[in-house]
This record gives structure tokens, C-alpha cells and sequence, in this order.
């Protein structure tokens, strides 16, 4: 039998015996210089920027139900995404992603990217937008107008792999805000969207908003107001309203995160594919399902009611909380109902308030038209063979 052999002895130190420390120094003084600049002109925008306004909606008082609107289009680029691109400049800062001179690249519908061009130019670095070949012309030149470069691709669901190699060719940054939408924004405070709302409810005759109804293009926002009124411990329910074509609302109702759809959102800003990464199921009360048609109808009649344009993306929150609101009626509840006026009609005139796109589309507003108006003199939101769906 062979005798083992001995375990080779530690190759020794050198020198003295002691054991050689390693160091790599990395520091960029140059870099910290322009990074503390960077977040500094980012945190100046935030300051500069009073709070959105929180609008309320003419409903007869006797119905006991109240409705206001967070007007999200009074940002400095005119929309809810303004919000969410301070936050993915900050988060992105600070991880060390972006870097001086190289450019920002982003997958988005169109809003989200106005925003971030905005911040790109804020800061000094290039930006490019990648996004579908359908989107208005008014969101291409806002784009641009901030400085911001835009890349079409034909597909919607082409734009993540396009925007992804955009990055890697450039030695730029790919921001991914249906990653990253729901964790940058700090969901505790710090004045989000929801702390917000509360602080603005304050003094309001039902100050806790019975419930809040969003939309989720990214995910994000819904994420914040739920955990939000979580660790706030109130009571208020968090509504998502879907549009069609949307994977949001299959996925949360059968609990499948991979659930997909054959076709994009005709809803610009909201609906999705796919159901992205920032999309928080488990925060979520309660989704409906809106048809397109009810969006579109829904800002036609805001406009009537407050005198102002809004996107469709809007029309499909308004269209769920004025069914919450019908609901509260018909079971005698009392309270309030916060939802989001997300960006500017006027970027969509050749889309949602044009009578011929809709001929295009095949979409009759009409029914939808007479149910809201019936709505506004009754209480009650009885659209047969039209309805939201609850899961």
C-alpha cells in the first residue's frame, strides 16, 4: 500500500514573511467632481419644481363621494414621468452608471423619455430615446427639443434589446426604467407622489382616500402608492386600471409574471407586452380592465369638466374611479377617490381627439359617451356589455 504523500508546504512570503497587501485604487477625482455637480443640478430641478396640484372634480356634494385628480402634467416636461426620471437620474448617479460624456440610452413609450432628455441635458450627457415607430410625432420632437436623440424600431416589444445594444455599442448607460421604475423612487417619503397626495388630502372633507387608482406603464408608480399607504398604515385601497392589449391585468389575475400579449397598447404611456420587472402584483388591490374606447371617452368628458386636454392613459384611470365611485354610491359608502391627470392632451390631437384615427382604429366612443354622461347625472356607471371587469 502506498504511503500518502505529504501536502505541499505554502509557498512562503516574501521577503520579511509578511503576507503582501493588495490595493487598487480606482478613485476619480475628476469624476466626483462632475458627479456631485450632476446630483447637485438634479436636486435644484426638485427644489425649483413647486409640488403638482391636487384638482377636484365637480361631482354634486350630496352623493357623498368626492374625486380629485393629481395633475401630473404641471412638471417641468409635462407629465407623471418626470418623477420617475428624476429618481432613475439620482439612483443611476449614485450607482455610478452614468458617466460624463457617454450617453443615456432609454426603452420608452415616449413621455418617460421627454423627462429623461430633459435630465441628460440638465447634466451635460448625451441621450437616446428607443422607441416605436408609432408614437406621436408631438413625443419625438419634445425629444428632441430637450436635446435628446431618437431610435425607431417598427416592433414595440423590440425596443429593450434595441436600447440594450445601443449601450453596449456606445459605452453608454441603459437606464431601464421597467427595471429599475420601482426601486429608485424612495416609496417611504421623501415627497413621492403618494406622500403627496395624503399631505395635500389633509384638509379635505374625506382626507384618506377611500382608494387611489393609477395605471402602470412601468409598474413603478402603483408600486410607490402601494407600499406608500402600507407603511403610512392607512386603509386606502390601490386600484390599477388596464388597458386592452395589456399583460398587467392577465398576469395579476392568474398570478403569471411571464403572461405576454400579441399586441401593443393603443393607450400610449401604459400597457405593456409583457409584465415588466418594476410591476409589484402583491401591493395591488384591485385591477380592471378598461376597454380603449372608455379611455378615449373619459377624457372627452375631463375636458368637459375641467377645461383642459388630457392623454388617454388619464381616461383609463378616470374611467375605473368613476366605476369605484358608482359602486360606492350604490352601497350608500362615503369618501374619496384620488386618481392622476398622468400628461397633456395636446400631445395626442392627431390620435385620441381626432374623429378619423378613431374611424382608423375602429373605435365608437359613442356608447361610451352616453354612459358617462348618464354617470354625471345619476351616480351610476351602467354601461351594458361595456363594462370594467374585476378580478
Amino acid at each position: 500500500m502506498d504511503t500518502p504523500k505529504p501536502a505541499p508546504s505554502p509557498v512562503p512570503p516574501p521577503g520579511d514573511g509578511l503576507v503582501q497587501v493588495l490595493d487598487i485604487d480606482r478613485s476619480d477625482h475628476a469624476y466626483r467632481r462632475w458627479l456631485s455637480t450632476a446630483v447637485a443640478k438634479v436636486h435644484a430641478d426638485a427644489n425649483r419644481s413647486a409640488d403638482t396640484h391636487l384638482l377636484s372634480v365637480p361631482l354634486p356634494a350630496d352623493w357623498g363621494v368626492d374625486l380629485y385628480l393629481k395633475d401630473e402634467s404641471t412638471h417641468p416636461t409635462g407629465s407623471l414621468k418626470h418623477r420617475l426620471a428624476r429618481s432613475l437620474f439620482l439612483y443611476a448617479l449614485c450607482n455610478g452608471w452614468i458617466r460624463p460624456g457617454r450617453p443615456v440610452i432609454e426603452a420608452s413609450s415616449g413621455s418617460t423619455a421627454v423627462s429623461e432628455a430633459y435630465f441628460a441635458r440638465l447634466i451635460g450627457v448625451p441621450f437616446v430615446a428607443v422607441m416605436a415607430r408609432g408614437t406621436v410625432r408631438a413625443k419625438v420632437e419634445l425629444i428632441e427639443f430637450q436635446g435628446g436623440r431618437c431610435h425607431l424600431v417598427d416592433n414595440p416589444s423590440e425596443v429593450y434589446e434595441a436600447a440594450a445594444r445601443l449601450a453596449e455599442e456606445t459605452g453608454g448607460h441603459y437606464m431601464d426604467q421597467f427595471t429599475y421604475a420601482e426601486r429608485a423612487t424612495d416609496w417611504r417619503g421623501n415627497n413621492n407622489i403618494a406622500e403627496s397626495i395624503f399631505r395635500q388630502m389633509a384638509s379635505e372633507r374625506h382626507p384618506v382616500p377611500t382608494w387611489i387608482v393609477a395605471t402602470a406603464g412601468t409598474g413603478g408608480t402603483s408600486a410607490t402608492l402601494a407600499r406608500y399607504v402600507r407603511y403610512a398604515q392607512a386603509t386606502t385601497g390601490i386600484c390599477v386600471a388596464d388597458p386592452e392589449n395589456s399583460a398587467f391585468f392577465p398576469g395579476w389575475r392568474d398570478g403569471d409574471l411571464g403572461a405576454t400579449t400579441a399586441a401593443g397598447s393603443r393607450i400610449e404611456g401604459i400597457g405593456r407586452q409583457r409584465v415588466e420587472p418594476s410591476f409589484v402584483p402583491g401591493a395591488i388591490d384591485r385591477m380592471m380592465r378598461v376597454p380603449d374606447a372608455a379611455s378615449v371617452a373619459a377624457v372627452r368628458v375631463l375636458e368637459k369638466l375641467l377645461g383642459r386636454r388630457a392623454g388617454a392613459s388619464t381616461g383609463t384611470g378616470l374611467w375605473a374611479a368613476f366605476r369605484i365611485i358608482s359602486e360606492m354610491r350604490e352601497s350608500g359608502e362615503r369618501g374619496s377617490v384620488v386618481g392622476l391627470i398622468c400628461d397633456p392632451g395636446e400631445r395626442y390631437v392627431e390620435k385620441y381627439y381626432a374623429d378619423a384615427w378613431l374611424r382608423e382604429q375602429g373605435m365608437d366612443i359613442s356608447p361610451y359617451l352616453a354612459c358617462l354622461e348618464r354617470f354625471l347625472q345619476s351616480g351610476k356607471l351602467d354601461c351594458p356589455g361595456a363594462e370594467s371587469h374585476r378580478a
